[in-house]
């Protein structure tokens, strides 16, 4: 947030910021999804909903799965929440108490752990490097001491991109409902890979697992704060009565504008960025390379490239900071993602447009001269 805060100071005065460091879409939402909006708000009376969402965007959510993850899913079965951080905030209180563990990657978002800890639970990350792929593995929860409360995984992963083996990702789920583990699922970049391995739903295997999803980022609307999570049936009761009270009900005028960004004509049009994102992706990866950075975690999905500077800082808060200054490129330092040893990385987002892509090389090249 300090990153962004600096990059629209410099916006305001030198107008020539290159956004690498927002983890979010350049481009709007669908067009299908704007008419949507625009209907709701001209024809709807946008009042409370059900604390849960509106039972027809459930429907279609729950569609969706068996459309694309192959996943039977029953529309009662899905919770509709105020973005994936009110899923996740909702999940957390109504499955874990103060004093539980809970297991995540680090480097890892941030987010989870800090709220996490606000609640009082006892966090324990676990340190995965390129050996693993950045991501946990099967090995690492055996050499535990003892089963946690939770486990939560992201694949694709941010920051790193990186996508669990589906098999790997299988006996991961397998082993925590074996255990009593609550493993959270982490799926809000779904929809967004490159290679010839697809993230695999979590509810493929155990629908002991809780799933969560977003409107966020492969559908391109970050700022319209909607989400979801199929949780498993013994927390359902909680999880209504958490919804209630906590937010009352996600905002009705996404929700009606959602439906629309399941549709074959908006999927068509999200595809679309995700080729481009790819393309950046590489762009970014032939670019850094030819100015020595050439250590990245594998980039299989999502729209993150997770880079090692060490040869360059050892503080990668600093020397992200004059970039920015010297160059207008702004990126995120590795330390919000891994306090260990994220002072020797730096995160960079490619959802932007290919000409940011090449331009940002270029200014680097100045820098990095």
């Amino acid at each position: 947030m300090d990153v962004w805060k600096a990059a629209a100071d410099r916006q305001r005065l030198h107008g020539d910021v290159l956004a690498l460091a927002a983890g979010q879409p350049s481009t709007p939402a669908p067009r299908a999804v704007i008419a949507a909006a625009h209907k709701a708000i001209t024809e709807e009376v946008l009042g409370y909903t059900e604390s849960t969402g509106m039972l027809a965007l459930k429907q279609t959510i729950a569609d969706y799965y068996q459309r694309r993850e192959g996943v039977e899913v029953d529309p009662h079965d899905v919770v509709i929440t105020t973005g994936s951080s009110g899923a996740f905030t909702i999940l957390f209180l109504a499955a874990f108490d103060v004093g539980d563990t809970v297991v995540m990657a680090r480097p890892g978002y941030p987010a989870y752990r800090n709220v996490l800890q606000a609640l009082g639970c006892r966090v324990h990350e676990l340190d995965c490097g390129p050996a693993e792929r950045f991501q946990p593995t099967l090995a690492m929860l055996e050499e535990l001491s003892e089963p946690p409360a939770g486990l939560i995984v992201a694949s694709p992963a941010n920051p790193t991109g990186t996508i669990i083996d589906p098999d790997e990702y299988s006996a991961i789920a397998q082993w925590c409902e074996a255990h009593g583990t609550l493993l959270i699922s982490d799926e809000i970049y779904h929809g967004i890979s490159f290679g010839d391995v697809s993230p695999l739903c979590a509810w493929k295997v155990s629908r002991e697992s809780a799933v969560v999803g977003s409107v966020s980022k492969y559908f391109s609307m970050t700022g319209w704060r909607l989400g979801w999570m199929l949780a498993p049936s013994r927390y359902r009761d909680a999880v209504n009565r958490l919804a209630s009270n906590l937010t009352v009900c996600p905002p009705a005028v996404s929700q009606y504008a959602a439906m629309a960004a399941f549709s074959d004509d908006s999927l068509a049009e999200l595809d679309s960025h995700v080729a481009r994102y790819r393309k950046n992706r590489d762009i970014l990866i032939d670019g850094l390379g030819r100015l020595g950075i050439t250590k990245f975690a594998p980039a299989d999905g999502a729209f993150y490239l997770y880079a090692d500077v060490s040869h360059l800082t050892s503080d990668s808060t600093a020397w992200c900071a004059r970039a920015l200054a010297e160059t207008g490129v702004a990126m995120a330092p590795g330390i919000d993602f891994d306090t260990q040893h994220g002072g020797r990385t730096i995160r960079l987002c490619f959802a932007g447009d290919s000409a940011t892509m090449h331009e940002a090389v270029a200014r680097l090249e100045t820098l990095l001269a």
